[in-house]
């Protein structure tokens, strides 16, 4: 029996991992939490059984001890609840499945309380792998992708050397808006944002695939995950989203993971690896599928992947501002309060606007990020 926990369970990734939870009956959830979403977290807590529970306000959690006040479990809220969470003493995994910066210091939480980490939550390496891989190896820590480019670069290096890796070649679906000019994306709408041609996911995750940060989060977690160099890794949009990455050697040999688009895949496998278990759902059938094809990127449409890079090599803070800037700019993005192309403009604002601090500690990262959100509020 393994017993997980989950931060972020009323989420895409929380509920089809409760989904796998559901299927696997040597799987056990001892804590859940979750932001606003009161009426399927009480759901989850009546199915799971979790003894211990999380939402973000004091309001919410007295609305959730009342509708669960027949039923064993402490409900707790805030930081603190999600730390308590996070450092669940019957817990073995934490699955970090909370989007964005929010989800930094329960993770750190878990690392320092020796729970294994299947990571989800991308902004945690974005903004603190410097921080995070070491302590992670100081106490013993395995940390499991489920990303699905992450995860399909774990397996596709699993019994391979690392050190003997060339090149991390990150595919990308290039998003909603592939193939559009800039002029277009003027007018584009949230709706028109969140129609993914191939992915279910979350609306801030689906947004950032729009405009192509999302890949470029994903090259700053890659090189965490992976311990390589910026310039080893290369974005490459494969539209059909059938190969979800690949590792190129130094012999030359590339060796992908494919399947199709379903995150329960690499849920599952961050969960029970070694270990490969079946999984029900479609399986890719080639000779319909016909062609896999492959495009650059296009970065001067879509200027968020380079932005990326460009954060990613000047270091220290500066990965915060990026991340900081997109969360805060996509959130008045998905409540109509800017036009899409205005996330970029944030971006670059608030990137020209910083100084970096190098090597930035929690709290300095935590400083830099309210700063950010200040600076977005006061001039948009």
């Amino acid at each position: 029996m393994k017993t997980i926990s989950i931060l972020g369970s009323t989420g895409s990734i929380g509920t089809q991992t409760l989904e796998i939870v559901r299927r696997n009956r040597d799987l056990k959830v001892a804590a859940l939490a979750a932001g606003h979403n009161i009426r399927l977290l009480e759901q989850q807590i009546r199915e799971f059984g979790p003894r211990l529970a999380a939402v973000w306000s004091e309001e919410d959690a007295k609305l959730l001890r009342t509708a669960a006040a027949d039923l064993d479990v402490e409900i707790l809220c805030g930081m603190e609840g999600l730390k308590a969470v996070a450092a669940c003493a019957e817990s073995e995994v934490l699955v970090t499945a909370i989007v964005g910066m929010i989800g930094l210091v329960p993770t750190v939480t878990a690392i320092l309380a020796g729970k294994d980490i299947a990571l989800a939550n991308k902004e945690t390496l974005v903004t603190a792998g410097h921080i995070i891989m070491p302590l992670a190896k100081e106490r013993g820590v395995r940390i499991f992708p489920v990303d699905s480019e992450h995860s399909a670069i774990f397996q596709s290096l699993n019994g391979e050397n690392r050190s003997q890796i060339a090149k991390i070649l990150l595919t990308a679906s290039g998003g909603p808006f592939r193939g559009k000019k800039k002029e277009e994306l003027e007018n584009m709408r949230v709706e028109d944002a969140l129609r993914h041609p191939n992915w279910s996911m979350g609306q801030k995750i689906t947004v950032d695939s729009a405009t192509l940060v999302n890949k470029g989060l994903e090259v700053m977690e890659a090189r965490w995950l992976f311990d390589v160099e910026l310039d080893q890794i290369q974005v490459v949009v494969q539209p059909q989203s059938v190969i979800h990455s690949m590792v190129e050697f130094a012999d030359g040999a590339v060796i992908a993971q494919l399947g199709t688009p379903d995150m329960k895949l690499p849920i599952q496998y961050a969960l029970y690896y070694p270990e490969r278990r079946y999984l029900a759902g479609d399986r890719l059938d080639f000779a319909k599928l016909g062609s896999i094809t492959f495009e650059e990127p296009d970065t001067e449409t879509f200027p968020g992947l380079s932005w990326a890079v460009e954060a990613a090599r000047a270091g220290g803070s500066m990965p915060t501002v990026f991340n900081a800037a997109n969360e805060r700019a996509v959130r008045k993005f998905l409540r109509r309060e800017i036009g899409f192309m205005d996330i970029y403009r944030i971006i670059r604002d608030c990137m020209d606007a910083h100084r970096v601090i190098d090597n930035p500690d929690i709290r300095q990262i935590l400083e830099v990020e309210q700063s950010v959100y200040d600076m977005i509020e006061s001039r948009w």
